[in-house]
């Protein structure tokens, strides 16, 4: 069921960031910030947050939001590439490393569980060279 929920979150938000990617080529990244959405655990666990996240469709060195929030507690970050140019989703904090996805590309979609303490992160991708290319963001956790 969260598995469900979330692959309906990342849908429903699809639209908004292949939205986002259309425009002036000006500039290759927006501004945007995105909140979590929280969904509920079954079974007694407790509720944990899903963040949908996605490199930017034209294949440049950039996701479509430069800043995330979201809440303390278990998170998972689904991250979609629509480009055809591979990309990561990875995660540090005070310069180590919470996590990385797949490199995935071509439309598919990987996922990154994580237990977020409260504090700024960064999020960038891996691959040689995107990250000193621009591909980072900040992740708020509150």
């Amino acid at each position: 069921m969260k598995k469900l929920m979330a692959v309906l979150a990342v849908l429903a938000l699809a639209p908004f960031a292949l939205a986002a990617c259309g425009g002036d080529d000006d500039e290759s990244t927006s501004s945007e910030t995105t909140t979590a959405e929280t969904t509920g655990g079954g079974g007694g666990e407790a509720g944990g947050e899903t963040v949908a996240v996605s490199a930017a469709a034209d294949g440049s060195f950039a996701f479509d939001q430069t800043k995330l929030s979201a809440a303390a507690g278990s998170a998972t970050f689904e991250f979609a590439n629509p480009a055809s140019l591979g990309h990561d989703f990875c995660l540090e904090q005070d310069g180590s490393e919470v996590g990385c996805t797949d490199v995935i590309s071509g439309g598919d979609t990987s996922t990154l569980d994580a237990d977020l303490e409260a504090g700024e992160y960064t999020y960038y991708c891996s691959v040689d060279g995107h990250r000193d290319g621009g591909m980072e963001g900040t992740l708020t956790v509150e």
